[in-house]
């Protein structure tokens, strides 16, 4: 079965507003892109697939070594996979509590990017749209969100049984997944706050989840942020337009970290029984400091 196939028939869900995370944005900020300002240095984090033991220890080193000018990107696909998806969203808004105590620090100073786990998670709450939401069903579970339903609580398998009983009862099961969500503060918010992509600007770091196609501009790009291209992510390819560096987050292939002159790519197989990885990054592309874990 196509990677993205099952999930192409349900409609983009509504984006939210408001919030502690979703907070006003400043003339410059977009609800589509993060646009990181006035960048001395940016700190981004590779696929955490909800390890969270792993993301903690990350925080830990990263904690001692940020600087004023600092700026954050988590690349996506944060949840899914394992076992502890709530967890690790309690951890990401405790640092983001802790990077926003910096001097100068502001809410959008801070950018988590959709990938393909939260791509599926939003998805599965207009499951009753779909006209096959049982299959839709077994392939998001078999591609890692039945271990953040089960981390809200909530056995996924439950959902087949709604899935055979109609729309109403897809309705009821999905309504009670997202109150979940609701009943741990922050979550909504943050789940409602991802960015498709995030940049420092002009003849500076893009940042994406698992790769783009780059014989788009970014404003047709779509969900190939996260689903990735069919053109792969090589590490010898040329410049994307005026960025010096493109960083992704995830690899499909799991081809292991790796930086070149124009692509970075920071996967270390965290979820997968690998590593997580942290990189921080000059504006001009430079590799400033690294973290495995």
């Amino acid at each position: 079965m196509s990677l993205a196939h099952p999930i192409l028939s349900l409609s983009q869900p509504p984006r939210k507003a408001g919030g502690t995370v979703a907070a006003a944005l400043p003339p410059a900020q977009s609800e589509v892109y993060g646009h990181l300002t006035l960048a001395r240095r940016v700190w981004c984090i590779g696929a955490i697939h909800a390890d969270v033991s792993r993301l903690m220890a990350v925080h830990d080193q990263m904690a001692g070594r940020l600087r004023q000018g600092d700026r954050l990107v988590y690349l996506g696909n944060m949840i899914g996979q394992g076992q502890a998806s709530v967890d690790t969203i309690d951890e990401l808004l405790a640092f983001r509590r802790h990077f926003l105590a910096l001097p100068g620090s502001e809410p959008w100073d801070i950018v988590h990017l959709r990938g393909a786990q939260e791509e599926m998670w939003s998805k599965l709450a207009q499951l009753q749209f779909a006209p096959n939401p049982r299959e839709v069903l077994a392939w998001m579970i078999g591609q890692g969100v039945g271990a953040t339903i089960r981390s809200y609580g909530i056995d996924p398998d439950t959902g087949f049984g709604h899935c055979r009983d109609g729309v109403l009862a897809i309705t009821r099961w999905t309504a009670r997944l997202m109150q979940a969500v609701h009943d741990h503060p922050g979550h909504d918010e943050l789940l409602s706050s991802l960015r498709r992509y995030a940049t420092t600007g002009a003849d500076g770091l893009l940042f994406v989840n698992a790769g783009l196609d780059t014989g788009r501009p970014l404003s047709e790009q779509r969900d190939t942020f996260w689903w990735g291209s069919g053109c792969g992510f090589p590490a010898d390819a040329p410049a994307y337009g005026d960025f010096r560096l493109i960083v992704r987050g995830f690899d499909r292939e799991s081809g292991g970290p790796w930086v070149a002159p124009h692509r970075a790519s920071i996967d270390g197989g965290c979820g997968f029984g690998g590593k997580l990885v942290a990189a921080c990054f000059a504006p001009e592309g430079s590799l400033l400091d690294w973290l495995e874990v």
